[in-house]
């Protein structure tokens, strides 16, 4: 298997439980900034989504032996709308699953992401962040990080150089401000 069909592997089962539980999703971070262009490898792939208390049993009990998930982990995370992860043991990918915080962003982003084929013969339709909103997220990564993440930096420049003019900035600077990276923004912008 490539690392491709091996990261497909990985989230269609997770993207699958969450769809047969009703809950909202898509995929972020550097999987869906390499759907944009902005091509680099990674070991895990980010899913954003509003699971919520009632659906933390179930979603627990959707996966075997080919999962590794904490039950206390994603309990604790839907309390505190931070994130977990699951490993699919087969191919050591990991899924690292963010609950929504429910901020005018966040919830924008979920609205705004579109359905995308992935897997054999692109059987399964996964909801993907926009290249504006994988802007506006990889920069709120890079303050998290104290601005060192060079990868996050790399990302978001590559991103901006590739969709340039299409992009919409409008929306971009509201949402980034929003969160408090406008500052990141317009430097990311005065740089193209």
């Amino acid at each position: 298997m490539s690392d491709g069909d091996d990261l497909i592997a990985a989230l269609i089962p997770v993207a699958e439980a969450l769809r047969r539980l009703g809950v909202r999703h898509y995929v972020g971070g550097s999987v869906a900034s390499t759907f944009h262009g902005a091509m680099r490898s990674t070991m895990d792939v980010d899913l954003v989504c509003d699971l919520g208390p009632s659906d933390v049993a179930a979603f627990v009990e959707s996966f075997g032996e080919e999962f590794y998930v904490s039950p206390a982990a994603v309990r604790d995370a839907v309390q505190r709308k931070s994130c977990f992860n699951l490993i699919h043991m087969p191919t050591s990918y990991k899924v690292d699953v963010f609950v929504s915080r429910g901020r005018p962003f966040d919830l924008l982003a979920m609205e705004r992401a579109t359905p995308q084929p992935l897997g054999m013969g692109g059987a399964t339709m996964i909801p993907i962040a926009t290249a504006e909103d994988s802007i506006v997220a990889k920069l709120e990564w890079f303050r998290l990080t104290n601005e060192t993440s060079e990868r996050q930096w790399d990302d978001v420049s590559k991103l901006v150089a590739l969709h340039g003019e299409r992009l919409d900035v409008r929306h971009m600077q509201q949402m980034a401000v929003s969160i408090g990276v406008g500052d990141l923004l317009e430097k990311l912008i005065a740089g193209r």
